[in-house]
């Protein structure tokens, strides 16, 4: 069933980290762009299918929660995804994988993480905002897109609009708490070309040792602590920089890259994160603990085509 809505949240608190996000910004690297769009795809689309709406439709990250809190200036079906920010309507506990209906007046809070890091809250038809370089998502870094256009997180008295129509009554077609991009601490590794110049000493530990998640960590990358990775390799004429790269700088600790991350970069790799890997690693919390599987690209391309083959 699909119903008419038209609708609009305004911020009554900011919170640390809000953002406008789609499925991100391509076509653009040569120019130095970064790709932006949502750090957890996979929880990010599902709120979308929520909604009927189409998988890249705009839609609100929000990280930590941090006190966010919206009020709704008209009646309206939203859905929420991804990590349980302790998140209530009207002081009512609202469990992510679920579409609800908020009405004018209410007011929706974010708190604090109880699993995962990010959020994502979607309306009908995706939330209203320019298109910049083909994308409506904010990358604060190079002050691109979001509400406004010019890359800046949620602010008080910003206004979240949409016009849309929401198709109500679907249900994920899994456990909502068992969310593919919050289950388990296992991080899928498709090794890559440089692979071979990294010690096998340090191969075996890279995937037989835990790693912990560093408190530097952001949409640009994730530091990961634990044993020190050597490579032989010397000196690097920079290269493309894909989602999930495994970069290791001569301090052995692996920086993972995500959706901000630069374009090109001259350290040596140990490979590349799947997907669904790196949307799971985006929901890690800093000192959480993770292992990196080597996986085979064909096995890896099967895994991924099978995550979006569920949202048919």
């Amino acid at each position: 069933m699909s119903v008419s809505d038209k609708g609009a949240l305004r911020v009554v608190r900011a919170g640390p980290l809000a953002l406008l996000v789609d499925d991100g910004r391509f076509g653009v690297r040569h120019l130095g762009v970064t790709q932006g769009g949502a750090a957890d795809w996979f929880s990010f689309r599902w709120a979308n299918w929520l909604l009927g709406n189409a998988l890249d439709a705009a839609a609100l990250e929000i990280v930590i929660g941090g006190g966010l809190e919206l009020e709704a200036e008209a009646d309206s079906t939203l859905a929420l995804m991804g990590a349980d920010l302790d998140a209530r309507l009207d002081e009512r506990p609202l469990a992510p994988g679920v579409s609800f209906t908020i009405r004018a007046g209410q007011r929706l809070v974010f708190r604090q993480p109880r699993n995962g890091l990010r959020a994502y809250l979607a309306v009908p038809g995706g939330l209203e905002a320019p298109q910049v370089l083909g994308s409506r998502s904010a990358t604060p870094r190079e002050q691109l897109g979001g509400l406004h256009g010019d890359g800046r997180t949620l602010q008080v008295d910003d206004k979240l609009a949409w016009n849309g129509r929401a198709v109500t009554g679907r249900r994920l077609p899994f456990d909502p708490a068992i969310n593919m991009a919050l289950s388990g601490n296992w991080l899928a590794l498709v090794p890559g070309a440089q692979i071979g110049h990294f010690s096998g000493a340090s191969l075996s530990r890279a995937f037989n040792l835990p790693w912990r998640v560093d408190d530097r960590a952001d949409r640009m990358g994730v530091r990961l602590v634990g044993p020190k990775l050597h490579c032989r390799l010397g000196s690097m004429i920079s290269e493309g920089i894909p989602l999930g790269a495994v970069q290791v700088p001569p301090d052995g600790q692996p920086i993972v890259l995500l959706n901000d991350r630069q374009t090109i970069g001259g350290y040596p790799r140990l490979g590349a994160l799947t997907p669904l890997a790196a949307a799971r690693l985006a929901q890690c919390l800093p000192g959480q603990e993770v292992r990196l599987v080597a996986t085979a690209r064909e096995h890896a391309l099967r895994t991924h085509r099978r995550c979006l083959a569920a949202f048919r």
